[in-house]
């Protein structure tokens, strides 16, 4: 088996992944999203702190599988300094307790395999990553030949999200919040121009649709009324800057396959528009559970089995976090 620990942000998660069959054995989450509400975005040293405490709260939980264990895999990169730490730290201290290799992980393609949990692998792929850090589309022929054909030029669109809900005073994580606010609103009541709708280039840009949105805010006076509508042209617009980007991308290449991954691939209204945008090219479109669409550890140990079957390991010495790595 493998143990696997994610930490890259505002879950701590421990999760427990037989090599052989792929099964997930254990999973367990700790959201630290009502301690970051408040404040109405994440606080890295706060998140530091929770994860101290709670990552060996659940490591107490899984203590009977230790004996079968084969590799720890943990989240080194990207995210943020001073959580990804407390994932390493506690990873590198369970390698040499136990004797076992040790296996560091990239997040992003942690998001790729969340598609394939307790599943076999479906390669090539197209893939769509939308989280509160990263906008990005790459062609995935397998675990060591990934492609980023696009990304974000600013703000990603998951972070776009926050931002928002944020100006509303609506909390956090603003991704749901928008969700459910945008469900009674009218999605063409304002006119906010779609990113980048001009250029040739095919990336993304979410820093002026903010702003945009920002304004709107302003002008709506604290009348929470008109709050909904905006909610709603926003993700339409937000939505419809992602599906035309890829229309124009989807001239280049024809999408046999198509996927969704990252916190933000939890959006339905997303998920729908994605759905009409490959109608045309009988694409199949897979997806994440909803429950694991976020970041998660049995993500993690889903690549980790990949990479203890390829001898992908890492040395106490050699492995280290990079905050910003990216594919």
């Amino acid at each position: 088996m493998i143990l696997s620990i994610e930490s890259s942000c505002d879950d701590s998660a421990i999760a427990i992944t037989d090599i052989k069959t792929k099964k997930l054995l254990f999973h367990k989450k700790i959201s630290q999203e009502v301690e970051h509400s408040i404040y109405g975005g994440v606080v890295p040293e706060l998140a530091a702190r929770l994860h101290a405490e709670a990552l060996p709260r659940i490591l107490q939980q899984v203590k009977e599988y230790f004996p079968k264990l084969k590799a720890v895999a943990v989240t080194s990169t990207p995210g943020l300094a001073v959580t990804l730490v407390e994932g390493v730290t506690m990873a590198k201290a369970i390698a040499v307790a136990l004797d076992i290799p040790l296996i560091g992980v990239n997040h992003l393609i942690g998001h790729i395999y969340s598609l394939f949990i307790e599943k076999e692998t479906q390669f090539p792929l197209t893939c769509l990553l939308v989280s509160g850090g990263h906008t990005q589309v790459m062609e995935v022929k397998s675990l060591t030949e990934i492609e980023t054909v696009a990304k974000s030029m600013d703000d990603s669109f998951g972070e776009s999200f926050d931002k928002v809900a944020k100006m509303m005073g609506l909390g956090y994580p603003g991704g749901p919040l928008i969700q459910e606010l945008a469900k009674d609103g009218d999605r063409l009541r304002h006119n906010f121009t779609v990113p980048l709708h001009q250029s040739p280039l095919i990336a993304f840009s979410y820093s002026g649709l903010k702003n945009a949105v920002r304004l709107a805010v302003v002008k709506a006076d604290a009348d929470k009324s008109q709050y909904k509508d905006i909610a709603a042209s926003f993700e339409h617009i937000a939505t419809k800057h992602l599906t035309m980007k890829l229309k124009k991308y989807f001239k280049t290449i024809r999408p046999k396959t198509f996927a969704i991954v990252g916190g933000a691939s939890a959006n339905l209204y997303l998920r729908g528009q994605i759905e009409e945008l490959l109608k045309p090219h009988n694409a199949e479109l897979i997806l994440s559970e909803l429950k694991y669409c976020s970041d998660n550890a049995a993500m993690i140990g889903r690549v980790g089995v990949e990479m203890y079957e390829k001898e992908m390991f890492s040395s106490l010495e050699e492995l280290d976090i990079a905050p910003r790595s990216i594919l």
